[in-house]
């Protein structure tokens, strides 16, 4: 690692948390939790005093603005701030620049910038998407300089942001099964399209590549680490939020319930419920009723089967799409999950679905449906009041009738973090046609990915409640749609 530079005694870390996170060897690291920790100096400080090639994102440029006063009290007499191009340059040549990505797509304008620290303040403002691109552009040059991401925030106050405890499952989910001390080091690596821990850092051999796994880690950081705060009386303003504010800022507390948009269409709270009644049950003694697939369309998406046994849903079978090149190959992989079944497969034939229809009709017959998500639908909800625009939202409407606690079916749904966001993703509106679900391309644009896994649920439990629906029905229809 390089020689510290002459400007180090200028910043020091607070002791404890702070200063722990300094030292820390993760490769990615997320400090804070509650407020007032010292949270943003972290990083400030990392940069001044650690890094070469620095880059302090927050997810809009006018929230930088603290920021960057923060670094003109430490960096004035140390170098020059470039206000149009948002870098300082320090006179040893080391230089920090400040980024932003707040639209879908900012992340690419970083692309090939090497940068050995990338820094990320308030994480849970970002989706998941754009941290994992943005972190995938980390290296240097020089063979001594240590590469890393810093991380810091408060809970998530949306349903957005809760990929942050999926990320950081072993330090924030309570329901983890192995969870981790503050600080302690869990390795992370990506096997066959899909992450998993290893047991340590050792590089091994996977299919003729060298895999190197990365070390992550969480370091809670309270307001009594900041003496600074502490004497400012800070504290007081913490303890007179309101809840769940209070519990989030004051103890950074990641357990809380997160702000939900009055819009959402599945209340987080029943699908964590639909988890708990996984959790305490046992599996299904009931043959697979139905099996639901979404197709990958490319790029990062992914191939999804469900299996659904009555009101029980087996752990998702996931498949990178490029494991998954044509329709013969998912058919392969639908028949397996079947087995000897003789259950119903539901497949959304929009696009590059209708080639995994094709080959499956040729297999199973009238036991393959079409689903038209787009096609318009002659339904309506349990109580007969509302309609729906498209199959689309008579199937999602479905599913949150069938888990609503007063009125639903029990489901019992997979302890998959990233299944609930994927089902507490859509928003609702009611139309004078009928209610209309948020479309899948509105949900990518929002939250940067595509929900594959939630469609695949819900393509599970769809029933197709009037004739005429099908293969042929799907093409009349896009013909039409075509004129």
């Amino acid at each position: 690692m390089p020689s510290e530079p002459p400007s180090l005694s200028l910043w020091v870390p607070l002791a404890g948390p702070q200063g722990d996170a300094l030292r820390s060897t993760a490769d990615i690291l997320f400090y804070g939790g509650a407020a007032g920790g010292g949270k943003t100096d972290l990083i400030i400080g990392a940069a001044f005093t650690r890094h070469q090639r620095s880059i302090l994102f927050r997810r809009e440029y006018s929230q930088l603005k603290a920021i960057i006063d923060r670094t003109t009290e430490l960096f004035t007499d140390f170098g020059k701030f470039n206000k149009a191009k948002m870098i300082w340059t320090l006179e040893d040549g080391r230089m920090i620049e400040f980024g932003a990505v707040q639209h879908f797509g900012d992340e690419r304008k970083y692309q090939g910038r090497p940068h050995d620290l990338k820094a990320f303040d308030e994480l849970a403002h970002f989706s998941e998407a754009q941290f994992r691109t943005l972190c995938g552009w980390l290296r240097s040059a020089d063979p001594t300089q240590r590469c890393r991401v810093l991380a810091t925030g408060n809970p998530p106050t949306d349903s957005e942001g809760e990929w942050i405890i999926r990320f950081f499952a072993p330090w924030l989910d309570r329901t983890h099964a192995h969870p981790a001390r503050p600080g302690e080091l869990r390795w992370y690596t990506t096997i066959d399209g899909k992450e998993k821990e290893v047991e340590n850092g050792e590089p091994f051999e996977y299919k003729d590549e060298r895999i190197v796994p990365k070390s992550r880690t969480f370091i809670p950081a309270r307001i009594e680490d900041n003496p600074y705060y502490m004497a400012s009386g800070y504290k007081a303003t913490l303890q007179a939020m309101p809840e769940p504010l209070r519990s989030q800022l004051l103890y950074g507390d990641f357990s809380v319930s997160v702000e939900e948009n009055p819009f959402q269409l599945i209340p987080t709270q029943w699908l964590e419920l639909a988890i708990r009644r996984y959790e305490c049950g046992t599996k299904s003694d009931e043959p697979v009723s139905c099996i639901g697939v979404d197709v990958a369309r490319g790029g990062r998406d992914r191939t999804v089967i469900t299996l659904r046994h009555a009101n029980w849903f087996a752990p998702q079978r996931i498949y990178p799409g490029s494991s998954t090149p044509d329709g013969e190959t998912v058919a392969q992989l639908v028949l397996a999950a079947r087995g000897a079944s003789v259950c119903q497969v539901n497949v959304d034939v929009i696009g590059v679905g209708a080639s995994v229809f094709d080959a499956l009709r040729r297999h199973i017959g009238e036991k393959v449906t079409a689903l038209n998500a787009a096609q318009g639908s002659d339904a309506r909800d349990k109580t007969g009041t509302l309609g729906f625009i498209n199959r689309r939202a008579e199937w999602w409407w479905s599913l949150r009738e069938a888990l609503d606690p007063s009125m639903g079916d029990e489901l019992a749904l997979p302890p998959d973090r990233e299944l609930l966001s994927d089902l507490a993703a859509p928003r609702y509106r009611i139309t004078a046609r009928g209610v209309l679900i948020e479309s899948k391309d509105d949900i990518i644009r929002r939250i940067h990915r595509s929900p594959d896994k939630g469609d695949s649920l819900v393509y599970a439990l769809a029933q197709l409640r009037t004739p005429g629906d099908g293969y042929m029905d799907y093409y009349a229809q896009k013909a039409w749609a075509e004129e």
